[in-house]
């Protein structure tokens, strides 16, 4: 009887052998069918991905020019945002800006702010544009927020100034949203984060009313507006894009726009006098910032002629001395990125970078 029962056991623990076996097997075949289908799925969603498209809004068509600043980002979600419309823009009407979600600014000085813009595209030359419609005392920058029922992000002690210039434009004061030093704002799919900035923020009296303007004018002073900035934008399909503003050298570029943010793509000004020169703004790529990709700005000179780098410039000194590759930002071409700080679409890569 011992023996059956021995002989009955053993079977018994061979058929739960194979049961468990056959579990394993099919369990097996269930992670294979979900890995296959994550395999599949993550295929599916990187070929569907888009990237952000950059489009400068300058003052001569396919040109980089003395004056240009303005930048339009548009998100893969559609979040359009417009980086310091300047004179450029040419006003709440120009065909260019199609839907605007937000207008960031990086400091009131007229050629960012926007004390006046162009009259139609191509007015002047390159070196000297025809800014001939003035904008004060509103401003470029809030008639297009105003215009567009944009949000308007702004740091330093710029809040309530704009607030009240909105307000008075016939906007909502609630339109403009302050982001300042080690904060955040998110508008549709792009976070939003402010950085230092190491120049200076004086309002030109042109901006105030008469009474105000005429004391300071008279005493060769402008309003305190609290400090400049730049900005980190941080978009959906992971692009961070560093955007300089007027600045010197700073540690900050370093320590917060390289190692905490990871910036893959910088938009860094290099027109020297107002801000870092072409050495100086080479410096801070290659060995601060160190993005992927550069796109350079503010250059105050002509850079190009027929979308060509002209030899002899800041700009060409600036890409010769950059580690990485340099974009020419030609107004209303469209430049498109991936989420690591490539260019894929609509990137001339000039001589020399």
């Amino acid at each position: 009887a011992g023996g059956c029962a021995a002989l009955y056991c053993l079977r018994i623990k061979k058929q739960i052998g194979l049961i468990l076996q056959e579990e394993k097997m099919k369990t097996t075949g269930l992670q294979l069918a979900a890995a296959s289908l994550l395999t599949a799925f993550l295929m599916t969603a990187h070929a569907g991905e888009t990237g952000v498209k950059v489009t400068p809004l300058g003052s001569h068509d396919g040109e980089f020019c003395r004056f240009d600043r303005a930048l339009v980002f548009e998100d893969p979600d559609g979040t359009r945002i417009l980086y310091d419309a300047g004179r450029t823009v040419r006003g709440t009407d120009d065909p260019r800006l199609g839907q605007i979600d937000a207008v960031l600014l990086s400091h009131v000085h007229g050629d960012h702010l926007g004390d006046k813009h162009q009259p139609e595209a191509n007015a002047g030359t390159c070196a000297k544009p025809d800014f001939s419609v003035q904008a004060t005392p509103n401003s470029n920058s809030v008639n297009i927020v105003v215009g567009k029922k944009a949000q308007f992000i702004v740091g330093g002690e710029m809040t309530s100034f704009f607030s009240r210039k909105v307000e008075t434009a016939g906007g909502d004061l609630k339109q403009v949203k302050l982001v300042r030093f080690g904060a955040q704002r998110t508008v549709g799919g792009v976070t939003i984060a402010s950085v230092p900035a190491v120049h200076s923020n004086g309002l030109n009296p042109g901006f105030l009313n008469e009474k105000i303007a005429g004391a300071l004018r008279a005493n060769g002073l402008t309003a305190y507006v609290g400090p400049p900035g730049g900005y980190v934008l941080t978009f959906s399909n992971g692009l961070v894009v560093y955007l300089s503003g007027d600045t010197g050298i700073t540690a900050e570029q370093e320590l917060v726009v390289n190692r905490f943010y990871k910036a893959n793509l910088a938009v860094i000004n290099i027109g020297d006098t107002f801000t870092t020169g072409p050495t100086e703004a080479a410096y801070v790529m290659n060995a601060m910032v160190k993005p992927k990709s550069v796109i350079a700005s503010h250059a105050n000179e002509k850079a190009t002629e027929a979308g060509k780098l002209l030899s002899g410039t800041r700009t060409e000194t600036f890409i010769n001395a950059v580690e990485m590759p340099v974009h020419l930002p030609l107004s209303g071409v469209t430049m498109e990125f991936d989420g690591n700080g490539t260019c894929v679409t609509g990137c001339t890569q000039p001589s020399g970078s």
